[in-house]
C-alpha cells in the first residue's frame, strides 16, 4: 500500500505509542494500534490492519524484552511454557478471524476494548496482588495459554492485558515480572497470528517496518518509566481506560454505519 509522507510520518509516531504502552505495561499494544492504523494513518482494509499491526506489536513487544530481561524482570520458564501453548490457539483463532467481515470483527473488536476497560476499571488502577498461583502445575500455564492465544489470533491482538494477569495467577509472578515476562508471549503470539495473515496476503510489511521504527524509541521510553514508578500507575490507568472506551464507541458506531 503506497503512503503519502505524512501517513508514513504518523505510522512511526503510531509506532511510537504503541512502544511506549508496551513497556510500560505489558499491553494495550494492539488495542491501540489497530485504531491508530485504521483512523489515525488511514489504512481502511480492516484485515490488512489486524495482520500487520499482529506483526508490528509482535516485533515491538519482543524489542522490548530486552530491556525487561536485562533488569531481571523476565521468568523464562513459565512465559516460555505459556507462549508454547498460546501459538496452538492463535493459529486457530486467526483462521477464524480472516473468514469474518472486517466491519463485523473491528466491532468484537471493540467489544473487546470495552471488557478491557471495565476491567481496568474495576481494578482500580491498581495492580493485581500476588497472591500464589491458581494452579501448581504446568497443565494450568497451558490452559491459560491456549485460551489467550486463541482471543489473540482472532482479534489479532497482542493479549498483554490478558496475559499479565494470568502469569500473575498460574505462575506466582510480581506485577513488575509478569509484565516483563508477558513480552515474550506477546511476541510470539503476535507473530504466530501475523504469519497466518501474511500467507493470506494480508500483511503490509512498510508499515510494520515504521510501526517497529516507532516502536523501538516508545518502548525504551515505556520501559525506564515502569521501572520508575513501579506500582503506582493509577492515573495513568484511568487515563488509558478513558482513551480506549472513547475509541471503542466510536469504532463501534463507525463501523455499524460502514456494515
Amino acid at each position: 500500500m503506497l503512503l503519502s509522507a505524512l501517513q508514513n510520518v504518523e505510522c512511526v509516531l503510531s509506532g511510537m505509542v504503541v512502544g511506549f504502552s508496551l513497556g510500560l505495561i505489558g499491553g494495550g499494544g494492539s488495542i491501540l494500534a489497530v485504531p491508530l492504523l485504521l483512523y489515525f494513518v488511514g489504512v481502511s482494509d480492516a484485515h490488512i490492519v489486524i495482520g500487520t499491526t499482529a506483526l508490528a506489536v509482535g516485533l515491538n513487544a519482543l524489542m522490548n524484552l530486552i530491556p525487561h530481561a536485562r533488569a531481571g524482570n523476565v521468568l523464562w520458564k513459565p512465559a516460555i511454557h505459556f507462549a508454547l501453548a498460546g501459538v496452538i490457539g492463535a493459529l486457530i483463532g486467526a483462521e477464524i478471524g480472516k473468514i469474518i467481515n472486517g466491519h463485523v470483527l473491528l466491532i468484537f473488536f471493540a467489544l473487546l476494548m470495552l471488557v478491557v476497560a471495565y476491567s481496568m476499571y474495576r481494578q482500580k488502577g491498581q495492580p493485581p496482588q500476588n497472591r500464589g498461583p491458581v494452579c501448581q502445575h504446568h497443565p494450568c500455564v497451558y490452559a491459560y495459554g491456549g485460551g489467550v492465544g486463541l482471543l489473540s489470533g482472532f482479534f489479532g491482538i497482542g493479549g498483554g492485558f490478558l496475559i499479565v494477569p494470568a502469569l500473575i495467577r498460574s505462575a506466582r509472578m510480581t506485577i513488575l515480572q509478569a509484565v516483563g515476562s508477558s513480552l515474550l508471549a506477546v511476541g510470539v503470539l503476535g507473530l504466530a497470528t501475523a504469519s497466518s495473515y501474511a500467507w493470506s496476503g494480508l500483511v503490509d510489511w512498510s508499515i510494520a517496518g515504521e510501526y517497529l521504527l516507532g516502536g523501538l524509541v516508545g518502548g525504551w521510553l515505556g520501559a525506564r518509566t515502569a521501572e520508575r514508578i513501579g506500582k503506582n500507575k493509577a492515573q495513568l490507568n484511568f487515563v488509558f481506560v478513558t482513551l480506549i472506551t472513547f475509541v471503542a464507541i466510536y469504532m463501534i458506531w463507525k463501523e455499524i454505519y460502514s456494515i
